[in-house]
């Protein structure tokens, strides 16, 4: 079965809720599971839960089957989401226009001309779509 990810802030950010959006449309035409991922960083204090994630998104959007509820910490919000990407297998990844420049940075470190979109399709094996800002 296909797998989408959606890396997420919480609180859920306006952006945050458009590529929610965009990942539930994403997860419903391709019947897909949906995975929503949310980074607690060790350097901050505040420690999202599991069940805090899943209870904000569910009042936005309403009760969501077939969808995983995933809360990971790290040092790098974008290599724990490659991370998670991997270890899921993702088959799509659906992030926001501020995210991508974020990861083009990181790639940067790794690759010397980096095109997200093409390091994630050749290392990961994935497609990604990216949300606009509103």
């Amino acid at each position: 079965m296909t797998t989408v990810v959606v890396p997420v802030r919480y609180p859920l950010t306006e952006h945050s809720r458009a590529t929610l959006q965009e990942a539930i449309r994403v997860a419903e035409t391709e019947d897909a599971l949906l995975t929503v991922l949310h980074v607690n960083l060790y350097q901050d204090n505040g420690r999202v839960t599991r069940t805090a994630l899943k209870d904000a998104v569910e009042s936005e959007f309403g009760y969501l089957p077939d969808t995983r509820y995933v809360v990971r910490s790290g040092l790098l919000v974008e290599e724990t989401i490659l991370d998670e990407i991997a270890g899921e297998e993702a088959d799509v990844v659906v992030i926001g226009e501020k995210q991508t420049s974020r990861w083009r940075a990181m790639v940067r470190r790794l690759v010397d001309d980096p095109d997200l979109a093409t390091f994630l399709d050749d290392e990961l094996d994935c497609r990604v779509v990216t949300v606009a800002a509103s």
